[in-house]
């Protein structure tokens, strides 16, 4: 595929790097990764005020740029490449894209814009599209004019900070979507340890929460798979920035460190390792950026199926191969906390599994192609 970024990405890019590398160096990475909420709230207002990237693919009237998947595409690598810690996955691209994929205008009109300004922080409940416990979902009860959401939902991103929440529920042996604004009492939600510590996962319980119904009855599984589709894109474009910049790291530390008289780069085994690493990665970004054009390219559901499990399947294992890879060129110091290579381990490892683990997909993709018939 022919893939070329415009100027206007390359300033996009720029931009987003910039502010990154000012407001989000490593030392702050470990800082905002050991707060409670685990991200720094004035580097996500500055995201929101200076560059506008929270509501990056939302049309303009809604307060958004109006950009498209591939634009999107430009800031997830650079948010990879830093190791970003926010609700930047959650919020500006699972909620974001449900919201408008929904078709409720009026919730949109509602939320939206304050997603974009950055002052509402969103995210998406539903153990299925993001490869959770198989907890049974939700009940949706109608009660006196509004519906009360009973039940649990296991490994929300973001979960214990996000303002809404649309939650996947039962109601009459029918799935629908439902907006439950967690700053109304009903709702509890509790982080979960996990091996990723620059990505915050919770378990939420609805005990009776107040809740709106988003959308019409019987859609809610075809829009929550075409968000799981988009955000598994934009996922693996964020994976695609995250082991480019392991590759970065690998290759500077060749260059300069020294053993037996010769820096390690000019050892053979270490050149085949790093040229190694190079192919996987370049193969991962074109598998990414497939992905980016079927999204911008507004592909029927199939198509989007496809490109999304080849992009997930293909970067999850590229990322997890490059840090694994980077550790063992550091050697001894490459596992020590003052190192961040493994900061990069733990999240390729946590985004492996997120929007269903590789096997998961290449089933899927079995299905889309029709390659399991009889």
């Amino acid at each position: 595929m022919d893939f070329v970024f415009t100027a206007e990405h390359d300033a996009l890019r720029a931009a987003t790097r910039d502010l990154l590398q000012r407001h989000a160096p490593e030392p702050a990475v470990r800082a905002a990764m050991q707060t409670d909420d685990g991200y720094d709230p004035a580097l996500w207002h500055r995201m929101a005020a200076e560059i506008g990237l929270q509501g990056l693919i939302v049309p303009e009237a809604l307060g958004g740029s109006g950009a498209d998947f591939i634009d999107l595409g430009v800031v997830m690598e650079e948010l990879g490449r830093a190791l970003y810690c926010g609700p930047f996955l959650s919020s500006a691209v699972l909620a974001a894209t449900a919201l408008a994929a929904v078709g409720d205008e009026t919730a949109a009109r509602t939320y939206l814009p304050a997603l974009c300004a950055g002052s509402l922080l969103a995210t998406v409940a539903d153990d299925g599209l993001l490869g959770g416990r198989d907890l049974p979902l939700p009940a949706a009860t109608p009660d006196a004019g509004t519906v009360r959401i009973t039940g649990r939902a296991g490994f929300v991103l973001d979960g214990h900070i996000a303002d809404i929440i649309v939650v996947s529920a039962r109601h009459d042996d029918e799935t629908g979507l439902y907006l439950v604004d967690t700053r109304v009492a009903g709702t509890t939600a509790t982080p979960l340890p996990t091996m990723d510590l620059t990505r915050k996962i919770a378990d939420v319980e609805f005990r009776g929460a107040p809740a709106r119904r988003l959308g019409q009855p019987g859609n809610a599984r075809r829009v929550l798979t075409r968000v799981g589709d988009l955000a598994a894109i934009a996922l693996a474009a964020e994976q695609a920035g995250s082991a480019n910049q392991v590759l970065d790291i690998t290759v500077e530390y060749a260059r300069t460190r020294t053993q037996f008289g010769r820096t390690i780069g000019s050892f053979q085994a270490v050149k085949h390792r790093c040229a190694d690493m190079s192919v996987d990665i370049e193969s991962a970004r074109s598998a990414a950026y497939n992905g980016l054009w079927a999204a911008a390219g507004g592909q029927d559901d199939t198509q989007l199926g496809i490109a999304a499990s080849i992009a997930h399947c293909y970067c999850s294992e590229a990322f997890t191969r490059a840090a694994a890879s980077c550790i063992q060129v550091h050697g001894g110091i490459g596992f020590t906390w003052e190192h961040p290579a493994h900061l990069y381990y733990r999240r390729a490892k946590s985004t492996e599994l997120l929007f269903g683990h590789p096997a998961q997909h290449r089933r899927r993709l079995a299905t889309l192609l029709g390659l399991n018939a009889a």
